[in-house]
């Protein structure tokens, strides 16, 4: 079972070498560590984690309770293997994807960000999806304005998104995840990028415009 960890820690020396122990305890293995902000003596870092079945994610919160000073933000599962690049991967297959270049973006968007689904509506009256991976919902939270650039937020229904706008294609991109934190800065930039060199690419328009006739048909 693979697994991400997000936790706040003291930023002092020790600190992490506890937190090691105790996941080691616990019957994790670490793969990854990714430090998403430093500052005021505090650390927000993510953990990638092999498990076992038999450990639990309750089981890894509460083998963390003994450190001090330690706070677990979230324990959720990922599909996100460390060390793959997984973004080069998806670009280079969106490149050849042809028709398919939209889709396979959003199907790709849930592994790349360890998050349950994503899709992409219309950010013009009516608004209509255009394409939404797996696991997303029979009705897809559209953003009644779109945002002028990708940000965070979370939903009543305790949903974290990002909402981003594909200005070009007259598009806004939903990425969720409810097993989780909500989305850090880093994950907003990170996805900026991502959606930077999509747009960026000869066959984005002409997918799009293809799919869009497929709905309207």
């Amino acid at each position: 079972m693979l697994l991400r960890l997000r936790i706040a820690l003291p930023d002092r020396p020790g600190a992490l070498g506890q937190v090691t122990r105790a996941l080691g305890a616990a019957g994790a293995d670490i793969t990854q560590v990714t430090v998403l902000e430093r500052g005021a003596g505090r650390a927000l870092d993510d953990f990638t984690l092999f498990c076992p079945d038999s450990t639990s994610k309750e089981t890894l919160a509460k083998s963390l309770a003994s450190v001090q000073g330690v706070t677990v933000e979230g324990v959720w599962t990922t599909r996100e293997a460390p060390g793959t690049y997984p973004e080069l991967e998806i670009l280079k297959y969106i490149t050849t994807a042809g028709d398919r270049a939209l889709s396979t973006l959003i199907d790709s968007m849930p592994v790349l960000f360890s998050a349950d689904w994503a899709a992409a509506g219309t950010d013009r009256d009516p608004r209509s999806l255009v394409y939404a991976s797996w696991r997303a919902p029979e009705h897809v939270p559209l953003p009644e304005v779109t945002p002028p650039r990708p940000v965070a937020s979370t939903l009543e229904s305790g949903v974290h998104i990002i909402a981003a706008p594909l200005p070009p294609l007259a598009l806004t991109l939903i990425l969720a995840r409810s097993d989780g934190p909500a989305f850090h800065r880093i994950e907003v930039h990170r996805l900026t990028r991502i959606l930077e060199i999509f747009l960026t690419l000869p066959s984005t328009e002409r997918s799009v415009a293809r799919q869009l006739r497929r709905n309207d048909g």
